[in-house]
């Protein structure tokens, strides 16, 4: 009897970058057997740069959904249960006196997997930040990643777009081809730069701007320390940070610290330092070096990086052609939120939702991609400014200077946009988008797999 015939998948997607937005966008993609999914990355192996990484509620939705939920709780900072929890501790940390505490973030009671239009209910569950060593979270993304979809040593040097799809070409000689292609390749994106170099060409140069990311005028200090360091130098008592997450504020600086890595045997450490007045000027240097552990504390801290902050201006598109940016590539942000990590996430989320819809095909592609960057733009750029406007407020820089009684519930309301939906309920209104517009196509328009 002749094997059965699998027919040829309704896309081919290739996925240029695999940090944790590309790797989160092939994970949902694979669950559509009729997508086919590849990842190009540059590096020899799949890494993420940086210590920690923090996430709440409303992503874990996202990584339940996802069948990550478990394998990411092994693996957690702190454990995940329904306590009433802290999500940050404000401290005012920059004079000689014993610094005190001026403002306390507390995520607000939310139903447990369930969203807020069943507020009647009562199983509650009181929002804290869940925490991660980045290495420890990626290693979960590529545990659960189908064998194959992975390419190793490819690093895009350019892509060509024609009506026939899509051509990358790589720095080994070799090419790829596929109906989309997502730019997951970070801040230094090579896919923006093509994309928005070729839009500039054909009339507008201003659109050059948005190509290189812009110094923010922060040197930050970047460290992991060993717990039991921490228990030595309080003399043995529990430090605050073992159990809720702490900034520490002072006048044009401030400490983010909280413990990650399971049974939280680790303290990341990250410093910052801000000249104002360089915000937007050009950085003469590597972005990331290593330094002198007198420059941070010798007895305290391990193998420290400086890193001169970069991030982007707020994009104007994020696709052009079957063509598309996500993560670090489409909204670089400052990390004063932490939430650039969660942002790649959504982006992933959403989209795999809206291609895996069966109304996709690629005659309806482009409304697909059209309700991805009408979505998530909008609402990824809006955290890109809070996170910018968290930054000037810990260092007291922003309108309200350090006059706690409105500094306190400004910088708490900053965390409104976590609470006041869910991801799944972006999900739900870019296909309502999305549906609308086929409808209004021609049938014979729509795809012969419709």
């Amino acid at each position: 009897m002749p094997a059965p015939i699998t027919p040829p998948p309704k896309l081919r997607m290739a996925v240029v970058g695999g940090g944790i937005g590309g790797l989160c966008l092939a994970l949902a993609l694979s669950k559509h057997s009729d997508i086919q999914v590849d990842v190009y990355e540059a590096a020899e192996q799949l890494k993420e740069i940086g210590a920690g990484v923090i996430f709440w509620e409303r992503t874990w939705e996202v990584f339940r959904s996802m069948g990550l939920s478990d394998d990411l709780t092994e693996v957690s900072g702190a454990p995940i249960d329904p306590k009433p929890s802290v999500g940050f501790d404000y401290f005012r940390s920059d004079s000689p006196n014993a610094g005190h505490q001026f403002a306390q973030f507390k995520p607000p009671c939310k139903l447990l997997g369930l969203t807020k239009r069943l507020l009647h209910a009562e199983i509650i569950l009181q929002d804290g930040c869940i925490r991660f060593h980045r290495a420890h979270f990626l290693d979960v993304l590529i545990k659960h990643l189908p064998e194959g979809i992975a390419h190793l040593k490819k690093r895009l040097l350019s892509y060509e777009d024609t009506d026939h799809g899509i051509t990358l070409n790589f720095a080994d000689g070799t090419t790829a081809s596929a109906d989309l292609l997502v730019g997951c390749d970070g801040i230094k994106s090579v896919v923006r730069k093509q994309m928005y170099e070729a839009e500039a060409a054909k009339g507008d140069p201003k659109l050059l701007q948005f190509i290189d990311p812009v110094w923010s005028g922060t040197m930050i200090y970047r460290a992991l320390a060993p717990a039991e360091r921490l228990f030595e130098a309080c003399n043995g008592r529990r430090h605050r940070i073992m159990d809720d997450a702490a900034v520490y504020c002072g006048k044009n600086k401030h400490i983010v610290s909280y413990a990650v890595g399971k049974g939280a045997t680790t303290v990341n450490i990250v410093a910052f330092a801000t000249n104002p007045e360089d915000e937007g000027k050009t950085y003469d240097g590597p972005w990331v070096t290593g330094c002198s552990a007198d420059e941070v504390r010798n007895h305290f801290v391990d193998q420290p990086l400086v890193w001169a902050l970069h991030c982007l201006k707020p994009l104007p598109f994020y696709t052009k052609g079957q063509v598309t940016l996500l993560g670090d590539a489409a909204h670089a942000m400052l990390p004063h939120q932490g939430v650039g990590a969660v942002q790649a996430i959504e982006d992933a989320y959403l989209l795999a939702g809206l291609l895996g819809d069966a109304a996709v095909t690629k005659d309806t592609l482009q409304h697909a991609l059209h309700a991805y960057e009408a979505t998530r733009l909008p609402f990824a750029n809006a955290r890109m400014a809070g996170s910018r406007m968290n930054g000037l407020m810990y260092e007291f820089n922003s309108e309200h200077g350090d006059n706690y009684e409105t500094l306190a519930p400004a910088i708490t309301s900053q965390w409104n946009w976590q609470w006041e939906n869910t991801a799944e309920d972006e999900v739900q209104k870019a296909l309502l988008l999305m549906r609308g517009r086929i409808k209004t196509m021609p049938v014979a328009s729509r795809g012969s797999n419709q």
